[in-house]
């Protein structure tokens, strides 16, 4: 079985500043995303009911406007695309430390729930500790059973998976991509 641990793994940032709440009414995100593979808007429907903490804690750093930039650097053919570190996945940055950052937001403690990992459901991305979800997130491009109540899971995407099934694939068995990544150029919080 791959061991999606490792390949999540990211180093947890200093909480520097406390958790703020998400935008009343927040129930989704509109992702635009733009490279070499895709390009176009990418809609998610958001699961309060299943996840708050970790809803709040990414439409907040959605509505800070601190995805606007963030590169898909691990992206696995026929598994998911992972993106959200705001720390080190900017467009332009030191790629070599894209997925090794979060924010500035403290980690949270894993909501896991009995929702299943199927093409298009959006989760939260962590290290080996349960409690280390942060900014990280992925979305599948087929299901995964083997995450299944391991990871929280936080949304589902409504529209544009033809555009997340674009988007530019990664080499080697951790799908670190090579080049030039796709990119969130915005991320909206929608109500």
């Amino acid at each position: 079985m791959y061991k999606l641990a490792a390949a999540f793994a990211l180093v947890a940032s200093p909480a520097l500043v406390a958790l703020t709440g998400a935008p009343a009414g927040a129930t989704g995100l509109q992702i635009e995303i733009e490279g070499e593979g895709a390009n176009g808007t990418v809609t998610v429907d958001l699961f309060e009911d299943l996840a708050p903490k970790h809803v709040e804690q990414i439409t907040a750093i959605a509505a800070a406007g601190q995805y606007d930039g963030v590169v898909f650097h691990r992206v696995i053919d026929g598994f998911m695309a992972q993106t959200g570190d705001v720390e080190h996945g900017r467009l332009g940055g030191d790629m070599r430390r894209a997925g090794t950052g979060g924010s500035d937001r403290p980690d949270l403690p894993a909501e896991f729930s009995d929702y299943n990992y199927d093409r298009g459901v959006v989760g939260m991305a962590r290290a080996q500790d349960p409690d280390s979800a942060n900014s990280q997130f992925f979305i599948m491009f087929a299901p995964g059973p083997f995450l299944n109540g391991q990871y929280t899971v936080v949304g589902q995407v409504t529209d544009g998976m033809d555009v997340v099934d674009a988007i530019k694939r990664g080499d080697g068995p951790n799908g670190a991509v090579i080049g030039q990544p796709d990119v969130m150029q915005k991320v909206t919080v929608t109500e």
